[in-house]
């Protein structure tokens, strides 16, 4: 984008399927200075990028008068340390756009935006989405019930007046078909002519022509009917993910020079400092700085287990404070919370088309004007070859026009996407659209990183021994010098201090001796924590000793001795371990037939040791051109290639695999370099990314199945006769909602069993 250009995001409402999508971004793009358009259905969201000079007034009134309801996103300003509120326009230049704003404020409609609507508001059936409120008080439920109404009303009248002839059925069906005309004659000019609306409205006014004025009403109100039941199922997909923005609470309470003072939530800076009480919700991504809490994160991560955290820890939007009150200083603004950025990826992933979806789309795009063509053929040849009945042959001809709408066909891989993508990101199973989910289904091979994927990348003490002191005197001395210390091996020590609540002495004259350890005095005595090498040159390691270190070396464990006033006290031996449930995930790809592959820069001896723990076949001391490479020759072997990793380290490799997963916790998924993310760090996880893909593509399968299935059907009952005009029309909507219904069994999808 230019630093002419200009970028502003809208609520779109009434989209149910790819085809609205469609309109919408033909018709914007005509618009003078429009340069791009990007629509999501599931998310509601349209955001255009375009010049300062564009008619952004002409834009709202082209959507509209698709028969779409449009309101520009806006902008609300933020709260800083200072505690005053700081306002951004509500246009944003090229430079410091910030798409996720959009979260934190799509409620707010402009009053300007809802008078130009009020004038047009009931002409036209797609004006409020689903999720707008109860659906027989929007638009399109409206002139649902009016529709029925007047059919109601046309039946009682013929019945008690025989003489009103088909006239009052006419009046009936037009009560339901003006607005879909004009929707259609709107999509026309947009340059799309072969809509369902237009070929509703064609066989409408055909019914009519030819005497079946009754059967004419009673199509148009089943053909609203089943839009209806559309929209409601579309509905279904878009607030599933959108619900999980409610999980963060709308207020805050932020403390400034002694005084705490409510603000909204999604107001918060980064830098400002909040008060959460015991049972609140967090209302912001941050870091605790006072306080210790279990904290409960099952509506982030799923994890049903509170998390017990304190001062340093990283606290999570949406998550639940447990026992005690926190205070926590903002890390991120409400519009680049966890959870916003979950919602934001899963947004622009369902606009992401997946390769069968693209097929699909190339496949409608001469299916519909094919089944037109054959539609007239059926009008007209066999009256004027065969002699046959006009009436009855035009009839049918009607009646495959309403069967030649794609909507069916179209919406059944969006759909299932939209609901696989939000299913996902419920679990924290983050993937960058639908050529990612269909590409995981393939995969034959997952290559893993150690460090930080299979491990939890941190060492901890796994062993203390005892050679002249006791377990608990050794790990005591130990905390004793490590205390204040943030190296990694200190931070391990203190933990298991803590855990063992052994209570660390104060310790005087501390230094650090390169390579060789720390040494510092302790109640008297000299205490030297030594590497093996430096507490040999130091003390004499009797044999047995060396064994015991060795041997700890070969399980790839890193071993420090104790010393006290140069005699040998005892060991401590640290490791990065395992992920409590590493074992499980691996034997969860290999029982799925996947192979499974260690790829990392660490020696061989630690490899070997966390690989034969978990049974994973090992490539070590690998620089990041050799994972590349590997990679490579996997894939030469025919392979599917999976690449799981940290995401930045790892970045030749993630890039070289067909598909490249992030293993991460909370906002440090390095998302930029991945296809798709693990949120939560659980390498079952991958294990189920991928279940969810097969899940997701055999739901495709019975969605094309289900979709060609019943049109072939029709299409051979409509010409030989046995249905008509209202079998069809429920042939197409029938056939829409069922695959969109069966789409959203993906959105109740728990993993694998």
């Amino acid at each position: 984008m230019t630093a002419l250009q200009a970028q502003t995001r809208y609520r779109v409402e009434g989209m149910d399927c790819a085809g609205c999508a469609t309109k919408i971004d033909k018709a914007v793009r005509r618009i003078p200075g429009v340069e791009d358009v990007s629509v999501s259905v599931t998310a509601g969201t349209m955001t255009v990028r375009h010049t300062p000079e564009s008619d952004l007034a002409e834009l709202e009134k082209k959507v509209t008068g698709l028969g779409y309801t449009v309101a520009e996103l806006k902008v609300k300003g933020k709260v800083g340390l200072d505690g005053a509120e700081h306002h951004h326009n509500d246009h944003d230049d090229a430079g410091d756009y910030h798409a996720g704003h959009a979260h934190a404020s799509h409620d707010q409609v402009s009053e300007s935006q809802d008078d130009r609507e009020e004038g047009i508001e009931g002409l036209h059936g797609h004006d409020r989405a689903p999720t707008s409120g109860p659906w027989w008080k929007s638009p399109k439920g409206r002139l649902t019930i009016a529709s029925g109404a007047a059919l109601v009303l046309a039946f009682a009248i013929h019945y008690v007046w025989p003489a009103s002839g088909v006239w009052v059925f006419i009046a009936a069906m037009l009560v339901g078909l003006v607005p879909i005309a004009k929707r259609a004659v709107m999509a026309a000019v947009a340059g799309i002519p072969f809509t369902i609306e237009m070929l509703m409205t064609i066989a409408a006014v055909g019914a009519v022509i030819i005497g079946a004025g009754q059967e004419a009403a009673t199509v148009v109100f089943l053909f609203l009917v089943g839009e209806l039941l559309e929209g409601v199922a579309a509905g279904k997909a878009r607030s599933s993910i959108q619900a999980l923005t409610t999980l963060v609470p709308k207020t805050a309470f932020i403390e400034k020079g002694g005084k705490t003072r409510e603000v909204p939530a999604e107001s918060l800076e980064v830098g400002a400092m909040i008060m959460v009480r015991p049972g609140d919700r967090i209302p912001a991504d941050g870091e605790i700085t006072e306080g210790e809490s279990a904290i409960d994160e099952s509506p982030v991560s799923g994890e049903s287990v509170p998390v017990r955290k304190c001062v340093g820890d990283k606290v999570f939007a949406g998550t639940i404070n447990g026992d005690a009150v926190l205070r926590i200083k903002v890390t991120a603004v409400a519009s680049d919370n966890t959870i916003a950025r979950v919602v934001k990826l899963v947004e622009e992933a369902q606009e992401s088309k997946a390769p069968t979806e693209r097929f699909v789309d190339r496949f409608s795009r001469w299916y519909t004007p094919a089944v037109v063509g054959v539609a007239a053929m059926v009008a007209v040849v066999p009256p004027l070859v065969f002699g046959g009945n006009w009436n009855e042959w035009i009839y049918k001809g009607l009646a495959l026009l309403l069967i030649g709408c794609p909507c069916a066909l179209v919406i059944s891989v969006p759909a299932a996407i939209a609901a696989s993508l939000s299913a996902g990101a419920k679990r924290g199973l983050l993937m960058k659209g639908g050529a990612v989910l269909e590409a995981l289904g393939k995969v034959t091979a997952v290559a893993l990183d150690k460090t930080g994927t299979l491990t939890l990348g941190k060492p901890q003490v796994t062993d203390v021994v005892s050679f002249g002191k006791s377990e608990a005197e050794v790990l005591r001395l130990a905390a004793a010098l490590e205390t204040g210390s943030s190296h990694p091996l200190a931070i391990a020590v203190l933990a298991k201090a803590s855990a063992d609540k052994v209570q660390a002495p104060a310790a005087s004259k501390a230094q650090a001796l390169g390579g060789k350890g720390v040494k510092a005095n302790v109640e008297g005595t000299e205490v030297f924590l030594a590497s093996p090498q430096a507490a040999e040159d130091t003390a004499k390691l009797t044999e047995v000793q060396k064994s015991q270190i060795a041997a700890l070396n070969d399980e790839g464990k890193t071993v420090s001795v104790v010393l006290v006033d140069n005699k040998v006290a005892g060991a401590i031996a640290m490791r990065d371990e395992p992920r409590p449930d590493a074992f499980a995930g691996l034997k969860a790809l290999t029982d799925s037939g996947i192979k499974t592959i260690m790829l990392t820069g660490d020696n061989k001896r630690t490899a070997a040791a966390i690989g034969k723990q978990l049974g994973i076949e090992v490539r070590a001391a690998l620089l990041p051109e050799d994972k590349q490479r590997i990679v490579g020759e996997l894939k030469g072997d025919g392979l599917i290639v999976a690449k799981v990793g940290d995401g930045i380290n790892d970045a030749p490799a993630l890039a070289a695999a067909d598909v490249g997963i992030a293993m991460g916790g909370g906002t440090d998924v390095a998302l930029e370099t991945a296809d798709a993310a693990v949120l939560h760090g659980r390498v079952g996880d991958v294990a189920a990314m991928i279940a969810l893909s097969k899940a997701t593509m055999a739901n495709i399968k019975q969605n094309i199945a289900m979709a060609l299935g019943l049109k072939a059907v029709f299409l051979v009952t409509t010409v030989l006769g046995i249905t008509g005009l209202w079998p069809a029309i429920m042939a197409d909507t029938g056939a829409t909602v069922l695959v969109t219904a069966n789409a959203m069994r993906l959105l109740r999808w728990k993993g694998a069993a």
